[in-house]
């Protein structure tokens, strides 16, 4: 990360209800007869969220608050774990090693970037994965398992690291499965907080968007 960035996870109670997800920005030209042209100006998604819809009670806000000032408002990023996307298998199913593919075997190379592929018929996009969660990390070559002291995870950057004798054969497809957060700070130094609105039930927007490196 560019800037300051706390290796701390937003309370999951908060995050579980928060709503939001991934944004692009994409150029639309009108044509003169009619069609359109467009442009991706960005390459990959950046996500925002509202954790504000997560808020239940006043020990809520006191936690928001809490964690709001010892990030400094803007100033410090965090780990955010995204509702309905935060693992390798779709919601609901359990975590394989072989559930996303992140590299090929050169016979030479131990060094693969976690990464999540979203693809159907039509297309794919594929998303580096910097924040895997601890211990949740499972790593296989031609779909056999290694053992978690085959390879090591930078918890920090999502990069493994394969131990020098499982290197990857030529040709050999290594996959990995894990859980993950998303790098996110507050996109305000600002929480207008009114306990009077928020018993009557409104609650405050408390906006969050993703950090890109």
């Amino acid at each position: 990360m560019s800037n300051g960035f706390h290796d701390v996870l937003f309370p999951l109670r908060l995050s579980l209800g928060a709503s939001g997800g991934p944004g692009r920005r994409t150029d639309i030209v009108a044509l003169s007869n009619g069609g359109e042209t467009r442009n991706a100006r960005w390459a990959d998604a950046r996500r925002r969220y509202d954790a504000g819809t997560g808020l239940r009670g006043l020990e809520d806000l006191y936690q928001l608050t809490a964690f709001f000032e010892a990030r400094r408002g803007q100033l410090y990023g965090f780990r955010f774990r995204d509702p309905v996307d935060h693992a390798s298998a779709p919601p609901e199913q359990a975590v394989t090693a072989t559930d996303q593919q992140i590299g090929t075997g050169d016979g030479s190379n131990r060094l693969f970037q976690l990464i999540k592929t979203y693809s159907d018929a039509g297309g794919a996009t594929t998303r580096r994965i910097e924040k895997p969660g601890q211990a949740s990390v499972v790593l296989a070559i031609d779909g056999v398992a290694l053992d978690p002291g085959d390879y090591a995870v930078d918890h920090a950057t999502g990069l493994v690291t394969v131990a020098p004798g499982s290197t990857p054969a030529l040709g050999a497809v290594v996959t990995a499965g894990y859980g993950f957060d998303i790098p996110v700070r507050f996109d305000t130094d600002r929480i207008e907080i009114s306990l009077a609105a928020f018993k009557a039930g409104s609650v405050p927007t408390v906006p969050l968007v993703e950090i890109k490196p």
